[in-house]
Formats: structure tokens, C-alpha cells, sequence
């Protein structure tokens, strides 16, 4: 079990904060809801995407950085600036999913927020390999 762990360690560790990051996500997305937007509100459910999408790529950074893809990368100013950018192709993507099944389609707005961070999940961490944590190639011959 432990080699098994080893050898996907990265998958396997950004599934779990991919899962966290996601509750992360829509316990703020469902409270801001359940609160204080009205999600029949096109505007309004837009507000309730950004401010989960906020709350989501906060703890999404810093738990990526430090446990699945563990970087050295001194820099931190340009790679958050990175990862933001990565996250907010994804917040539009995320938008765009949303508009089109609640606004345009009149689906539940929660059943198809699931959905979206499904999509989301697997697209962040396609970008977050390729082009925010990419591991430099050592050069030294």
C-alpha cells in the first residue's frame, strides 16, 4: 500500500486537497446562498461563484505548494501570481458552466455547481502541472 501511495503521491495528494479545496469551495458558495445572494439572481450568483472561487484558491495554494507539489520555488510572489492566473481561466470557465446551466438551462443551481468543480478539479490540476509548479530541469552536465 505504501509503494502504491509512493508512486502516485502527487496524484493522490492533489485529489485530497482537490476534495478539501472543493468543500472549501462550496461551503462557502452554499452559505453565501443559504445567507445573504439569492442564486435566481444571475448577478448575484455570480458574487457566490467569485467569493467561493477566492476562499478556494487560498487554501488551494498553499496546500498545493507545501503537500502535493512541494516547491522550492523561491519566488513566491511570481508563482502565486501564476497559480491565481491558472485559477481564474478555471473561475471563468466555472462561470460560464454556471450561466449556461442555471441562467440559460434553469437547472439546480447546486447540482450543477458539483458538476463544475468536477470539471474544475481536473483542469486546475492539468494547469498547476504545466504551468504553475513545473519542476526546473536540472541542466548541470
Amino acid at each position: 500500500m505504501k509503494e502504491l501511495y509512493l508512486k502516485y503521491k502527487e496524484i493522490i495528494n492533489y485529489l485530497i486537497i482537490g476534495v478539501l479545496t472543493t468543500v472549501v469551495s462550496l461551503l462557502v458558495y452554499y452559505i453565501s446562498v443559504f445567507t445573504f445572494l439569492d442564486p435566481e439572481n444571475g448577478i448575484q450568483l455570480q458574487i457566490a461563484n467569485i467569493i467561493s472561487w477566492a476562499a478556494g484558491v487560498v487554501f488551494a495554494y498553499f496546500t498545493n505548494r507545501k503537500y502535493v507539489f512541494e516547491s522550492q520555488e523561491k519566488n513566491k510572489l511570481k508563482e502565486a501570481s501564476k497559480f491565481t492566473l491558472a485559477r481564474l481561466t478555471t473561475l471563468i470557465m466555472d462561470m460560464i458552466i454556471m450561466w449556461l446551466g442555471v441562467t440559460i438551462l434553469h437547472f439546480n443551481d447546486k447540482i450543477i455547481k458539483i458538476f463544475s468543480q468536477i470539471v474544475i478539479i481536473i483542469c486546475n490540476y492539468v494547469f498547476s502541472k504545466i504551468f504553475v509548479f513545473k519542476k526546473k530541469v536540472n541542466t548541470d552536465d
